[in-house]
């Protein structure tokens, strides 16, 4: 494939710069609800994009024609789009630098989860389904799993050649109780298709989901009759699969700077993190360090190179508490320059693509917060020291939803299931816990962080962005951490 690649590439007239992505996607979809397997799907996608920069603007064309004439109406197509934009532009696009490279990479995994047979895979949800039937009031019972490997193979005018495989895998488990008109969920390991990392079908046997299952069943029933979560301000310690969404949230798509620079403006709204808090805001407390990651093990954001053949990097974008980067492209590094004279840096490798019909545009990688005690800033929690140094609080598990403004500003979420903290000690469990902050007020409350062995890479399958929509996988590293005096629950303030 990288020589039919490097063949288009040859056919495109001159122009300032030029590449070409073939992309071949699999995917397959497992859902069992009730006993029965509810859905099934499986499918494959193979095409290719070119991408011409000439008279300083972009021209993008798309097609799963392979033959010479489709080749070349795809590449004219690209041109006139190009010529076309060139007449109406506003400014001029340029791009850093980069090294011709030449590389593979593929995702390292222990078994193929398209060599495991289809009725084992079944079989495997099934029986999580089933576990899930502890009570009459367990109303459904749900288990869901996914698979999907990309071949990618990317050629540039700069003397690239890249092929990737890159393969991820996700499972999940839902039990819904119902007692009257209450209605409540627990979801394992995490909501909203459990959890997803870039591994193999190693991960959905490390997860054994029907050993779990009648425990989250029972978590729904006991929610029914728990407590509803008390309304004030009180401490609040979130555990890491919440966590990593209000790091999504309010800080990853905050600190992609296509939205800082007002050009990701209409789905989801722009930024608070505009250019001039650059290296001088106080984005959270000092115990604060978040990252963008792609070469950590097992997230969905880890790949070897993002779709400008920029390598895969590790970057800080708050370190110790202040603003310090973006997640950015080749294209808008360069603008970032010119606003801030101070900022020197090239693209950070954050640019991809949905698929081969898609432009490819700055999506989060693994956007972490990093383990407490690692940074030279406070100390490593344990989870149960944490919980024993806090005198009153709410300690929050497992996403149920999410509300954000567009400027990843002001928000509100709720979780699954709470549990009180009182002298110390993990007391009543509450239902319907919410919390809602504004970001930096939010994150500089943070006071404490657990460590590295409680630290894991949650998988976010499900990031939309772009016009037209494109949904992306991206992975957020988290270990439970306190916050201080948060308005938690419904309270007129």
């Amino acid at each position: 494939m990288l020589k039919l690649a490097e063949e288009i590439l040859d056919k495109i007239p001159k122009v300032e710069y030029a590449d070409v992505r073939i992309v071949d996607q699999e995917n397959e979809d497992i859902a069992t609800k009730d006993g029965i397997v509810e859905a099934l799907a499986s499918g494959h996608s193979l095409g290719y994009n070119v991408r011409v920069l000439h008279h300083e603007v972009w021209g993008f064309a798309a097609s799963n024609d392979f033959s010479a004439k489709g080749i070349d109406a795809t590449i004219k197509k690209a041109m006139e789009i190009a010529n076309s934009s060139a007449k109406y532009k506003t400014t001029d696009v340029a791009l850093d630098s980069q090294k011709s490279i030449t590389a593979s990479y593929k995702t390292p995994i222990k078994e193929d989860p398209f060599k495991v047979p289809l009725e084992e895979k079944i079989d495997l949800l099934l029986k999580a389904d089933q576990a899930q039937k502890v009570s009459p009031k367990i109303v459904i019972s749900q288990s869901t799993y996914q698979a999907n490997k990309e071949r990618k193979y990317f050629v540039s005018s700069n003397g690239s050649k890249i092929d990737q495989e890159i393969i991820w895998t996700g499972v999940g488990i839902e039990a819904s109780a119902v007692s009257g008109a209450e209605f409540q969920n627990r979801s394992y390991p995490n909501s909203f298709r459990g959890q997803n990392q870039t591994q193999g079908f190693e991960l959905v046997r490390e997860l054994e989901l029907e050993k779990h299952g009648g425990r989250v069943a029972k978590e729904a029933v006991d929610l029914l009759s728990a407590d509803l979560c008390p309304s004030g301000e009180f401490d609040l310690i979130l555990d890491g699969n919440q966590l990593a969404l209000q790091i999504h949230e309010s800080c990853g798509h905050a600190v992609e700077l296509d939205r800082a620079l007002g050009y990701e403006a209409s789905y989801a709204g722009t930024s608070f993190l505009t250019p001039e808090k650059l290296f001088n805001f106080q984005y959270g407390s000092p115990i604060v360090n978040l990252t963008a990651d792609a070469t950590i093990p097992h997230g969905l954001g880890t790949f070897g190179y993002d779709d400008e053949g920029t390598k895969a990097q590790r970057t800080y974008l708050v370190k110790k508490g202040i603003f310090q980067d973006y997640i950015t492209s080749r294209e808008t590094s360069v603008e970032l320059q010119k606003i801030n004279p101070k900022y020197k840096k090239n693209s950070n490798g954050t640019v991809r693509a949905s698929s081969w019909s898609r432009l490819p545009m700055i999506r989060m990688t693994n956007i972490n917060l990093e383990p407490g005690g690692e940074e030279g800033t406070g100390k490593g929690w344990k989870l149960k020291d944490l919980i024993a140094d806090t005198k009153y609080g709410i300690f929050m598990s497992t996403n149920r939803s999410w509300s954000i403004d567009d400027k990843r500003y002001n928000f509100q979420f709720g979780t699954e299931i709470g549990w009180e903290i009182k002298n110390g000690k993990l007391g009543r469990m509450l239902k319907n816990p919410t919390y809602q902050g504004i970001t930096p007020q939010f994150w500089n409350s943070c006071d404490a962080i657990c460590g590295r062995p409680e630290w894991t890479v949650w998988g976010t399958p499900n990031c939309g962005k772009g016009q037209p929509s494109q949904v992306m996988y991206t992975g957020h590293g988290a270990s439970p951490a306190r916050f201080r005096k948060v308005k938690i629950g419904v309270v007129n303030w």
